[in-house]
């Protein structure tokens, strides 16, 4: 198994059937810390969604649930959390937010983290 990787997911939901749900539980089970971050407050399982944007330290990864447009508010958190890359899941690639990371020395990725998990290149 590969080292775990602290991931953030952006756009976790509570609905079993979005994929920012199924992107916490199957991180979780290849044994990911994960911190969801949802509009809505909830739980998956165990972990809480939270609505704020927490300080967090030794973020790996940054994997989006949210289009484009929904991703402005959160530009200058993914920023201050300094992950070592972004995942741009089908449907969330984003030029600009891509441009930035680049910017600020991160690793921009279009990619689908769940077909990454299922294959072992996460």
């Amino acid at each position: 198994m590969n080292t775990p990787k602290h991931t953030v997911v952006l756009g976790a939901s509570p609905n079993p059937q979005r994929y920012g749900y199924l992107a916490v539980t199957r991180l979780l089970a290849h044994g990911h810390p994960v911190t969801a971050i949802g509009k809505r407050a909830g739980t998956i399982g165990d972990t809480p969604i939270l609505e704020e944007h927490p300080s967090l330290p030794d973020v790996d990864t940054v994997t989006l649930y949210l289009n484009p447009m929904n991703q402005v508010q959160y530009y200058d958190y993914i920023i201050s959390l300094k992950p070592k890359r972004i995942i741009f899941n089908p449907g969330t690639e984003n030029p600009e937010l891509e441009a930035l990371a680049r910017e600020n020395n991160i690793i921009p990725q279009q990619a689908c983290t769940l077909v990454m998990l299922s294959t072992g290149q996460y």
